[in-house]
């Protein structure tokens, strides 16, 4: 028989176990937690962003709480944002172009103006029928770009909708598709890079036939006779500052959450998440073509690009 008092002190030993287990994966998932955007919350399109060109492409649905965009032979058409923001977390849900749609390109990209503009891209490239699309993002500070980095997206971007998102702060640009990290940007103004740290920004996006280059380099050309084609949106919310307002207080004031200190870096899982996608699904990576570049960009050791 067990003693009593030696069995009762066993169980508080596994009691005080198994709360500290409790605690310790607690903190580990309120670590992970806290290092996820906030969710987004439900708005109409008219609220935040107003339409670019060939307004007649595009089709409004569910009290504009969904959109259309569609491209034929005649013209493609897009939407912008009302205003100009510094910093944030800029999202959207996209359906992409069902069927063959090689040629076409889907973008979604913030962007300020002028020559030395800074620019976040994310660009989908249309493909056949049956093949995979290709998402390309690039990153453009002080008008300097060139980083185009491609990857496989790992389901079917036309079944339904996902997240493609944005996390701008003055430390790191972050790119997810449905919270999973596949890119990031440091500022590494250290090492003599400009960051977009400085230039407001609007957020953008366009349907538009880009076969001279989108499939296979231009070899693959749009199939007119699929058309329309189309994309569809939802989730039109903004969670950023207004430059509008005051760029200057969106430079500086640091109360906002995208500014705080669990945002300025990517938590252990993140980065175990953006390896993954750089090893199973990447297929052109900028800091790995040494025909264009003999000598790797410096950025690219900070942004733990292969």
């Amino acid at each position: 028989m067990v003693d009593s008092s030696f069995a009762t002190a066993a169980k508080k030993g596994n009691a005080r176990r198994l709360f500290l287990l409790f605690v310790c994966c607690f903190s580990l998932f309120q670590m992970t937690k806290g290092a996820t955007p906030k969710k987004a919350v439900t708005v109409p399109f008219s609220k935040n962003y107003m339409p670019t060109w060939s307004f007649d492409h595009i089709k409004y649905f569910n009290g504009g709480n969904e959109i259309q965009l569609h491209l034929d032979n005649y013209t493609g058409t897009g939407f912008h944002s009302k205003e100009s923001y510094l910093f944030g977390y800029f999202h959207m849900h996209i359906k992409l172009v069902a069927g063959d749609s090689a040629g076409t390109v889907t973008a979604f990209y913030l962007s300020s103006n002028g020559n030395e503009h800074d620019e976040v891209d994310f660009e989908f490239l249309g493909n056949r029928t049956g093949e995979p699309y290709i998402l390309q993002t690039n990153v453009f500070t002080g008008g300097v770009g060139n980083r185009e980095q491609r990857i496989y997206l790992w389901f079917d971007p036309t079944a339904n909708f996902h997240t493609y998102s944005v996390l701008w702060n003055s430390y790191l640009i972050t790119f997810f598709v449905d919270d999973i990290p596949i890119r990031i940007f440091k500022n590494t103004e250290n090492l003599g890079v400009k960051f977009a740290s400085e230039q407001p920004m609007k957020l953008y996006s366009s349907l538009w036939n880009a076969d001279d280059w989108a499939t296979r380099g231009g070899r693959e050309k749009t199939d007119w006779t699929k058309a329309p084609f189309v994309a569809s949106y939802k989730g039109f919310h903004i969670d950023a500052c207004d430059a509008t307002l005051d760029d200057e207080y969106c430079e500086t004031e640091g109360k906002k959450w995208w500014n705080q200190k669990e945002y300025q870096d990517l938590d252990a899982a993140q980065y175990r998440r953006l390896m993954w996608v750089h090893r199973r699904f990447t297929i052109y990576n900028y800091c790995t073509d040494k025909a264009r570049f003999p000598t790797r960009p410096v950025e690219c050791k900070a942004n733990k690009d292969a």
